[in-house]
């Protein structure tokens, strides 16, 4: 048996006083909500509903959103289930106070120390635990276990990177993955990490490949479209630092509104006057900046906005591709709406949905900024060739439901009656 879980719980518990102290300097920081910092202690904040209660975590937005669909699909078969979701951001909870179906209980998830931990499954008494991603938290899952949790790692991802870490203490890992009573891997890489590390793997299932199209405000669509009128709409999406510049110099000359949804929208101050840098008339959404006939680029410094602009772009530029390390973001938000889509080269977050979706030209790649603007020029010369890409990248999303099924199966003898 591996000394690490004893002395990772001894650790966490003898720095857990200095918890408190630091969620502060992280809420002045911005990074943490004052109201709800009992919450990452183990406070909870809302009763608990009476009944067998599923608790489902992601961490961030990507990993807490892409639990809607599941969310939902429970929902909708057993309407008797109380549904916690925690998450561990300020905008994932911001995000999912919007997203959530009524009656579904949002609470930040407690930092992962023993004290924290006991207090979080005291109050909740979850009968089923549904992990997604990367999440593997040692007090967290052992905890749980220790308690009669079943638990289910959904999605799960791992990069190259972690199982290496991991490999360094194989018996902490296969103890912990040990813990898990279903392990859904995202992909066939992910899988084979896995398997090595001591986990047994069930079948694929990746949930950012599942879900209905993201929402919108209808009423806003159409004042956005009347404001827009007959032009080309250009959307840069969750863009990031250095990005914008790139985009808006391939745009040029193409007689296009260009929309900049920026992923984090503090940065939208900064970014309009990058673009107007650039000769660009900027308007900001958040500033209440009108739309006009001589708006050049709309920054969209908002959250829970995207269907909003990905119904009204032509096509769409997923931004955290074209600078290093971000390994860019989910192509099928755009093409569950039928948007032709454009990626930079470094999209290693969706490697294998990207590899898939170029192969069935339901997806473009730009190497370069050059290579960019080319494929823009392409798509708003030729609406027939930009018709076809959304039609196929349209065709593509909708056929990646089914895994959701085979893992709703696997997960029925797992929820508690």
């Amino acid at each position: 048996m591996s000394l690490l879980p004893p002395l990772y719980a001894a650790a966490t518990g003898l720095l857990e006083p200095f918890a408190p102290g630091l969620l502060k300097r992280r809420a002045a920081q911005g990074k943490e909500d004052p109201a709800r910092m009992g919450e990452r202690l183990g406070h909870a904040s809302r009763p608990r509903p009476a009944g067998p209660l599923v608790w489902l975590h992601g961490v961030s937005v990507g990993e807490s959103l892409s639990l809607l669909p599941l969310v939902e699909a429970l929902r909708a078969a057993r309407p008797d289930l109380a549904l916690l979701v925690t998450s561990g951001t300020v905008t994932s909870a911001e995000l999912l106070a919007k997203r959530l179906p009524d009656g579904a209980i949002h609470q930040f998830a407690p930092v992962d120390a023993p004290g924290a931990v006991r207090r979080f499954l005291d109050h909740w008494r979850p009968g089923l635990g549904i992990q997604v991603e990367s999440e593997l938290w040692p007090n967290l899952i052992r905890g749980a276990r220790a308690r009669g949790v079943k638990l289910v790692l959904a999605s799960a991802r791992m990069t190259e990177a972690s199982a290496r870490g991991w490999a360094r203490v194989p018996g902490a890992a296969r103890g912990l993955l040990s813990c898990f009573d279903l392990i859904l891997p995202q992909d066939a890489a992910t899988a084979a990490r896995l398997e090595t590390l001591g986990g047994r793997m069930g079948p694929a299932l990746n949930l950012k490949r599942v879900g209905d199209p993201l929402p919108c405000d209808e009423a806003e669509l159409g004042r956005l479209r009347a404001a827009i009128a007959d032009r080309l709409v250009i959307l840069a999406a969750s863009t990031h630092p250095g990005e914008e510049p790139i985009i808006a110099r391939a745009a040029t000359g193409l007689d296009a509104l260009l929309v900049v949804a920026v992923r984090h929208p503090d940065r939208g101050p900064m970014v309009a006057a990058e673009l107007a840098g650039l000769g660009l008339k900027v308007a900001r959404r958040a500033a209440g900046e009108p739309l006009a006939p001589e708006t050049d680029a709309y920054v969209a410094d908002t959250l829970g906005e995207m269907g909003l602009f990905f119904r009204l772009a032509d096509m769409a530029v997923m931004g955290g591709s074209f600078v290093g390390g971000i390994g860019g973001h989910n192509p099928l938000e755009p093409a569950r709406l039928g948007v032709p889509l454009v990626t930079g080269p470094d999209h290693f977050n969706a490697a294998e949905l990207y590899d898939e979706m170029f192969a069935e030209v339901a997806a473009i790649e730009a190497a370069d900024e050059a290579a960019l603007a080319r494929h823009l020029k392409g798509l708003a010369t030729y609406p027939g060739i930009r018709r076809q890409v959304g039609e196929a990248a349209l065709d593509y999303a909708e056929r990646q439901g089914a895994a959701l099924q085979t893992a709703l199966a696997l997960l029925e003898p797992l929820v508690p009656a």
